[in-house]
């Protein structure tokens, strides 16, 4: 059975943090979102999804006042808050051969895994569990645009691979 992650429930204090840094900047780098997980004890990930949701329910309320939403983005220059330097992204994880074989083993068997099996997961290959979710996003993503003629390869070559060890 898959189990969804419980809601992070933030305090007042934590949630005027958030909001201040929301304010200031809607797309934070990375080292912004791990600075704020660190003052108000939470995981980066969870930083990253509140400001994903906080940027959505934003443009919500935005389509909501077309007249007003003309008017602001006619003040504001919006190239300036999504622009991200190379040096406020995260790293390149970078998966070994027996990593990948893990992930792709897990995908074949479900390819929607929940909460649960991306911690197993995690704690086997010795990633933290928010790449392992971002890698099934990605690879489901492959998936649907690719199509499963580069599912049925990647099978091929990891057959292959074990048969070579």
């Amino acid at each position: 059975m898959k189990h969804r992650r419980s809601r992070t429930k933030f305090t007042e204090d934590q949630l005027k943090i958030l909001i201040e840094a929301f304010n200031q900047k809607p797309y934070p780098g990375y080292a912004t979102k791990k600075k704020l997980a660190l003052e108000i004890n939470t995981e980066e990930s969870r930083i990253q999804i509140w400001f994903q949701n906080r940027r959505a329910r934003h443009r919500a309320q935005k389509r909501s006042e077309p007249e007003e939403d003309l008017k602001a983005s006619q003040d504001h220059d919006y190239t300036e808050e999504k622009s991200h330097s190379r040096e406020d992204r995260r790293c390149r994880t970078s998966y070994t051969s027996s990593q990948l074989h893990t992930l792709i083993t897990a995908f074949m068997n479900n390819p929607y895994p929940g909460i649960d099996s991306r911690e197993q997961l995690a704690k086997e290959i010795g990633v933290p569990e928010s790449r392992v979710q971002i890698w099934f996003q990605n690879r489901r993503s492959r998936f649907h645009v690719h199509g499963k003629r580069e599912l049925d390869e990647s099978l091929e070559q990891e057959k292959d691979k074990e048969q070579d060890f």
